[in-house]
């Protein structure tokens, strides 16, 4: 009795020893996950899935998507093995998106091999979202484009591109903004060299057809398949309202023409008036030395008085 607590603390010790060491035990040896892979056919040691925890490796991340692949029949057909795998899950790429995308190129028959699906998922790219593109076309919807035609009238296009992946120029390939960039100025440039708005809104494919004729898929990871007008509508008259304000602006020009001439006018006026004020005044000062002059001359001689009855001097002599 005096030993009982003894007993029953060594016995909680040995409980919670024995837990831990079972759950370390289970932690760096995934005896269930090696269970599974046996009987799903896939070949790996424990000391593997060992080396894989050592390695800081997901045991699970690897031997899951090796089970499916083993399953799907792709294992021989693309030499997958546990090292390629475990090498891509340590270049931080992700196994099971990669095994998924070659299984569905498998069967939709598309030439995929795992060093460039590999490679296409270390390059950003959703390689598994690639290929169901690739199998399945995505319809992107362009924003709302407004273009002039050349009679001046504002027209509002969307557009819907039908695109599929292309799987050999997806490493390196411009993605979707390149594509909805390059057709919003495809479509810019097709209603601009229409003759007028009436044009386009009768044949809305004169869009498609100068568009998909530019190849604007060049140089992208997508083929385009089709461009359809999804909706089209008529904006304001920008020729006209340039028009407007050209007039508008003219107007204003002639009135500050017509402005300045008024005030030249009118400064010619002033000037004038001046002028004639001073002629005015050289003929008062003229006026007013007339009788100085005739004074001067009667002080000099120059000038007599002659009485009425008088005869003139010649005369006088004669």
């Amino acid at each position: 009795m005096e030993n009982l607590p003894f007993v029953f603390g060594l016995l909680v010790v040995l409980l919670i020893g024995g837990t831990v060491f079972l759950a370390l035990l289970f932690y760096f040896v995934p005896i269930g996950l090696w269970i599974s892979a046996l009987f799903a056919g896939v070949r790996v040691r424990l000391i593997d899935l060992v080396g894989m925890r050592l390695r800081r490796v997901s045991p699970p991340d690897i031997v899951k998507p090796m089970i499916n692949a083993t399953k799907a029949g792709i294992v021989e057909k693309y030499g997958i093995t546990i090292p390629k795998l475990e090498g891509h899950y340590l270049a931080r790429g992700n196994v099971a998106r990669v095994v998924s995308a070659l299984i569905a190129a498998d069967k939709a028959g598309i030439n995929l091999t795992f060093e460039r699906a590999t490679a296409i998922d270390l390059a950003g790219r959703d390689v598994l979202e690639a290929v169901q593109v690739s199998v399945n076309p995505r319809v992107i919807t362009t924003p709302l484009v407004t273009a002039v035609a050349r009679d001046g009238v504002q027209l509002k296009a969307i557009a819907r591109v039908t695109v599929r992946a292309n799987i050999d120029r997806l490493v390196g390939g411009a993605g979707e903004e390149t594509i909805l960039a390059r057709v919003g100025e495809g479509i810019v440039s097709a209603i601009g060299s229409a003759k007028d708005y009436k044009e386009v809104l009768e044949n809305p494919d004169i869009i498609s057809k100068t568009v998909l004729e530019r190849g604007l898929d060049a140089g992208t990871a997508f083929e385009i398949l089709s461009i359809d007008i999804a909706d089209i509508d008529v904006g304001e008259n920008i020729g006209a309202r340039l028009e407007a304000e050209q007039a508008e602006t003219d107007l204003v020009v002639a009135r500050a023409k017509a402005e300045e001439q008024l005030a030249m006018a009118r400064a010619r006026e002033q000037e004038m008036r001046a002028k004639v004020q001073e002629m005015q005044a050289l003929v008062v000062e003229a006026e007013a030395m007339v009788p100085r002059a005739i004074a001067n001359a009667f002080r000099t001689g120059r000038l007599r008085w002659r009485p009425e009855g008088t005869p003139p001097l010649g005369d006088q002599g004669s």
